[in-house]
């Protein structure tokens, strides 16, 4: 039986690294640690043995990947048969291996994915708003779906109106796949219960906020709708009043907003907060007009479009259409956006095509992912 009595082990661990090793000490002298055996290679032509948690003799190097970093690892043989593991802090000279910044801690424990960070939120009159932390953490990063990180082909889904039906969002939280990212509109109801329902299944998420269309007020995309003529103050109150629904999404999305997401002088203030929150901007590409990606570039906002919307036309094959040809493009080009709504036909069709296309080889991801992210240029 292996017993460990680990003495002034100083281990620190560092969120997104699994770091293993395997202690194996084979060749031991009963009552011999590893270090008394290094010891008396001395004076040979034999240099000592290298243990394979990737720690040779003192002073000596560490491999990529060890989890034994800055501590000598003695074994002892005991009389009963069994194997003490001795662990203890090892002199530094400056030469051995050092921390760096690994990037940012992407995603949450599926344990805690419906709970808020309270050091990415920050009140405000309208209620709590996400934030960048003290310590340079995204609400992006902290709430976005982990993927495998392979660069083959990647599709992002999104599925948005969540909140407007309540057996529509029960329907797509229940039978969509955790990696399809789910939109939640702002006018819809019991938005944060939904949310949590959404996040424990796994789902990224992301919030539709209302912008103001070219046809407008003929078409009125609802409550605290952002409009070119309310001024930077007010769009802002009503942006704030927004992202005040719910927590734990990764960034926002538009909803209509085609003659808003068209004025520079609108938008630009409303790129600036999100740049400042850490927050995402997809566009949902109905616009050929839109400047959301110029104004994101401008000011160092994750972004990204949209390059088709899937349901366009209400039916299962039409539907499953659209699908293959998202597929086309991400094969093409390495990678794809596609949009749709929480109507029965949609869900349904995304559902049973995705199985199919995980089994092509097509890795289904966040939105999140597939963003151009001035943190990773």
């Amino acid at each position: 039986m292996l017993g460990f009595s680990l003495l002034g082990l100083c281990i620190a661990t560092v969120v997104g690294l699994s770091l293993w090793g395997t202690l194996a000490p084979d060749g031991l002298k009963r009552g011999q640690t590893e270090t008394a055996a290094n010891e008396s290679a001395k004076g040979t032509d034999e240099k000592p043995a290298k243990a394979e948690n990737g720690q040779s003799g003192a002073g000596g190097t560490m491999k990529p990947g060890t989890a034994y970093s800055g501590a000598d690892v003695e074994h002892t043989l005991t009389d009963d048969g069994s194997t003490v593991t001795t662990f203890s802090p090892r002199g530094r000279d400056g030469k051995g291996p050092a921390l760096i910044n690994v990037g940012p801690i992407r995603g949450q424990d599926p344990r805690m994915a419906a709970m808020p960070n309270d050091d990415l939120l920050e009140e405000s009159p309208a209620g709590r708003l996400p934030i960048t932390g003290p310590d340079g953490l995204r609400p992006m990063d902290q709430y976005a779906r982990p993927w495998s990180g392979a660069r083959g082909t990647r599709i992002a889904l999104v599925v948005g109106g969540l909140g407007l039906s309540q057996t529509g969002t029960q329907r797509a939280i229940r039978d969509l796949p955790g990696e399809v990212t789910l939109g939640f509109a702002t006018a819809g109801n019991s938005l944060q219960r939904w949310m949590q329902e959404a996040r424990r299944s796994g789902h990224e998420i992301l919030l539709q906020v209302p912008m103001e269309p070219f046809d407008y007020p003929a078409n009125d995309p609802g409550p605290n709708a952002l409009r070119i003529g309310l001024g930077a103050k007010k769009n802002l109150t009503e942006l704030h009043r927004n992202l005040a629904e719910i927590t734990n999404y990764t960034g926002i999305m538009n909803y209509l907003g085609g003659r808003f997401l068209s004025d520079a002088d609108a938008l630009e203030p409303v790129m600036r907060d999100l740049g400042k929150r850490g927050l995402l901007f997809l566009d949902d590409g109905t616009s050929a007009q839109s400047l959301s990606g110029k104004l994101a570039d401008a000011f160092d906002v994750p972004h990204g479009f949209a390059d088709l919307t899937l349901d366009t036309e209400l039916s299962r094959s039409a539907i499953l259409k659209k699908l293959d040809e998202l597929e086309r493009i991400a094969r093409r080009n390495g990678t794809a956006i596609g949009v749709a709504s929480a109507f029965d036909e949609s869900v349904g069709a995304i559902a049973s095509w995705i199985g199919e296309a995980q089994g092509r080889g097509i890795e289904i991801v966040g939105v999140s992912a597939l963003v151009k992210d001035p943190q990773q240029n």
